[in-house]
Formats: C-alpha cells, sequence, structure tokens
C-alpha cells in the first residue's frame, strides 16, 4: 500500500490477518472488527430524540453486521430473521 491506513481500516485488516487461514473465520472476524470501528458496543445518543433514533439506527446496523460474522464462524444458527 502506498499511504498507511487510518486507525479504522488497520484494525479491521489487522483483525482479518490474525484469525486462523480459514476463509470464513477471516470475514467474520473483519466484520467484527468493522463494527467494533463504525459502532462501538458503547455507542450512546447525546442529545434529543433524533439522537435516540440515531443511536438505535446505528446499533441495528452494528447488530446486522454481527449477526453475518455470527453466520460465517458458526456460532448461531442461519435465520433471516436475525438480519431484520
Amino acid at each position: 500500500m502506498s499511504q498507511p491506513l487510518s486507525p479504522a481500516a488497520q484494525a479491521v485488516l489487522d483483525a482479518f490477518l490474525r484469525a486462523p487461514c480459514d476463509n470464513e473465520l477471516s470475514v467474520a472476524a473483519a466484520l467484527r472488527a468493522a463494527a467494533d470501528q463504525v459502532v462501538p458496543e458503547n455507542a450512546e445518543a447525546v442529545g434529543d430524540k433524533h439522537d435516540d433514533a440515531r443511536a438505535d439506527q446505528w446499533m441495528r446496523i452494528r447488530y446486522k453486521l454481527l449477526a453475518i460474522a455470527a453466520e460465517l464462524d458458526g456460532t448461531i444458527p442461519t435465520n433471516q430473521e436475525d438480519y431484520d
């Protein structure tokens, strides 16, 4: 790479590279790292009801990323409702 990565991109790449040499596990690790970088587990609204709505949406996005990761590494059964 010609330029250094942002800390968020580096965290995702590091998680992918540290995972066992199994495509599904590596992708699952990268998705979890991306979820942590984009929507940290402790993300909270800091303002009015609109911020609360955004925080709820962020957590839904985080959950969907983590559900995909869990499906890839076999920690949950494949179930469409996990993504809703």
